[in-house]
């Protein structure tokens, strides 16, 4: 079983960057950060494989966010720039053993934390 906490979240204006981490209890393999906004659904953001050779990103934040890794701190990280109010959400990091990035079915999950960026 793999422990996920995720940290770095906070408040910041439009414009502004932010980095959240993901710390893992163990060796990961594909990791992705996924968020939610209130009253919407859960939805991908972007994920990378173990060797941080392959990234992909939600449309969404493509060029402004990215995903990397260092697997000897057992650490992910999502480094976002030129924040938007609507990239305000709960932002949650999860692992899965296969390279379906995308798919939902992650089989653990951070229990999140808060980005609000204030317009």
């Amino acid at each position: 079983q793999v422990q996920l906490v995720e940290s770095g979240g906070g408040l910041v204006h439009a414009g502004g960057s932010l980095r959240l981490s993901c710390a893992a209890s163990g060796r990961t393999y594909v990791m992705g950060w996924f968020r939610q906004a209130p009253g919407k659904e859960r939805e991908f953001v972007a994920a990378i494989d173990w060797s941080g050779k392959s990234t992909v990103y939600a449309d969404s934040v493509k060029g402004r966010f990215t995903i990397s890794r260092d697997n000897a701190k057992n650490t992910v990280y999502l480094q976002m720039i030129s924040l938007k109010s609507e990239d305000t959400a709960v932002y949650y990091c999860a692992h899965r053993n296969d390279w379906a990035p995308r798919n939902p079915s992650y089989d653990y999950w951070g229990r999140g934390t808060q980005v609000t960026v204030s317009s």
